[in-house]
């Protein structure tokens, strides 16, 4: 059973890329020639700003390659807007190895696609390229310039900060419904800024409403997961064979608590997920032996535990109800007065081993509906549970079929 369940979870990993379905929506860009093309354009939610992107003429399933050369906006309705624009930007690092030392930015002339977040008359917008995130503005039909935030060095390495933006806020958007105080304190975070961009636009039209994205994004899962487990079960002593025993194959039931964090980047389609899972494991083997009187030695072992998967997951959307996901873990172990006995055939003990879990790894692939119900065929690796003892090596090894049902 092992065995087909790895094989199964083998072909599903692979074919998982030739099954995901590349999602185009609706959307539109604007050429050089100021021509606004509506179309469908593949959303990757982007996490790093784009330097082009790929699209589709309605009534044509060819796909086709646009970049920043050639144009100058687009965006997909009702998600994302990206302009084009030629900017001054300081690209100073935030780590202390190679942080700038000048308290000024040093700006390089650059053509980037900008994501705007708030549109309006006074309007921002945002640069994320890893670990650099930049907020540029505009008001009204100025040019487009960064706000500046640097932090930089100073004496035998003590850091400070350039806090300027505050200042370009100050001078450009002044506001009667605005205090002098939320200047002073307004941070330079995604969040903040929005918050100040709306106000500031609700201060100078009444009727303003924000271009923020309506749908909100289901970014955490909490999920109860039983499961039917195929285990197997081998120990090893290097100083005798005696004790060298396959224990047969054993079928039994767990019960996990997944919690699920999605990032909120890249259309929701990567995790890190959490499961701590009770398991128990009780089975008996006996085994010729020459070396006690009888003839035989039975090994016992009795094992509960709960197992904690770390691990990372990725999903393939297919429709909008159903998807199906891939995920590894780092699987750590806290076993609790658990024991491996040997005793002769006569009754008498033979060696009693305390069970220390290591840790292990383990693969999964499965499909979610409706982001309620799930199904997940899952291998962890075989790990050693008597990782206190020098001579002795042991081999735990699971396969499971889990269901799931999502509660948040």
């Amino acid at each position: 059973m092992k065995k087909l369940f790895i094989l199964f979870i083998f072909l599903l990993v692979c074919n998982l890329q030739s099954y995901s379905q590349i999602i185009f929506e609706n959307g539109y860009f604007i050429n050089e020639n100021n021509q606004k093309i509506n179309c469908l354009i593949e959303n990757q939610d982007w996490k790093n700003n784009p330097t082009g992107f790929n699209y589709k003429l309605d009534g044509n399933q060819n796909i086709l390659a646009a970049d920043i050369k050639t144009i100058k906006e687009f965006g997909v309705n009702g998600q994302s807007k990206f302009v084009r624009a030629l900017v001054k930007i300081d690209r100073s690092t935030t780590k202390i190895e190679t942080m700038s030392r000048e308290k000024n930015p040093e700006f390089n002339d650059e053509k980037l696609f900008l994501k705007v977040l708030i549109e309006g008359n006074a309007t921002l917008y945002l640069y994320d390229d890893g670990n650099l995130r930049s907020f540029f503005y505009k008001n009204n039909d100025s040019e487009i310039k960064q706000l500046v935030y640097k932090m930089y060095l100073v004496g035998n390495y003590s850091i400070a900060k350039n806090n300027y933006f505050r200042e370009q806020l100050f001078i450009d958007f002044k506001c009667e419904t605005i205090s002098q105080k939320e200047y002073e304190n307004l941070a330079y975070e995604k969040k903040a800024l929005e918050k100040f961009f709306i106000k500031y636009n609700k201060c100078n039209d009444p009727n303003f409403v924000s271009n923020e994205t309506k749908k909100k994004k289901d970014l955490f899962n909490l999920t109860i997961r039983p499961r039917l487990n195929s285990t197997s079960f081998s120990t090893n002593n290097s100083m005798s064979d005696t004790f060298d025993i396959k224990f047969d194959s054993n079928t039994n039931v767990s019960l996990g608590v997944e919690t699920e964090f999605i990032f909120s980047f890249n259309k929701n389609k990567w995790s890190i997920i959490v499961e701590p899972t009770y398991q128990y494991y009780k089975t008996e083997k006996t085994k010729e032996s020459s070396v006690y009187l009888g003839g035989e030695v039975i090994g016992k072992v009795d094992y509960k535990s709960i197992e904690l998967p770390i691990g990372l997951r990725h999903y393939f959307f297919l429709n909008d109800g159903f998807k199906i996901f891939a995920n590894a873990s780092f699987v750590f172990d806290f076993s609790s007065q658990s024991k491996i006995k040997f005793t002769r055939n006569d009754g008498s003990e033979a060696n009693s081993l305390d069970i220390k879990s290591g840790t292990g790894f383990g693969i999964g692939a499965g499909c979610k509906l409706k982001d309620k119900y799930s199904l997940e065929f899952r291998y962890l690796t075989g790990r050693n549970l008597l990782s206190n003892y020098v001579t002795w090596k042991s081999s735990f090894a699971t396969a499971s079929l889990i269901l799931g049902y999502s509660f948040f």
